[in-house]
């Protein structure tokens, strides 16, 4: 089990952690994704340190477990509302967000099983 965790925990942090840098030296794809959800782009820095912090709370979950629980639990509810975001624009295009939004789900889950919390 501790494989498990550790590998989906590790991908869920990578993945994230690069997207969070996207936003922050203002990559295409996240730009044109703000564009196309009429989200100002002055949030692309703010909306980048959410990505990074859940990353990291990520992380330290494998020093303090609890940090690690509520940091999957904060990227499945970021990435509810971008599909609230998508929703709201008519963009059913949500293979994308799929895929992020399924790798938190999967840290959320690996981690309550994982630590029993």
């Amino acid at each position: 089990m501790f494989a498990t965790y550790l590998v989906v925990i590790i991908l869920t942090s990578a993945v994230n952690g690069l997207a969070a840098m996207a936003n922050f030296i203002g990559h295409e794809y996240p730009k044109s994704q703000a564009d196309k959800l009429r989200v100002p782009r002055s949030w692309m820095r703010p909306l980048g340190a959410l990505l990074a912090a859940g990353a990291l709370g990520l992380l330290a979950g494998f020093a303090v477990p609890v940090l690690g629980t509520l940091a999957a639990a904060c990227l499945v509810l970021y990435f509810l509302g971008a599909l609230c975001a998508h929703l709201r624009v008519r963009d059913h295009q949500l293979g994308p967000w799929a895929v992020f939004f399924s790798l938190p789900v999967a840290a959320l889950a690996v981690s309550l099983v994982y630590h029993g919390t």
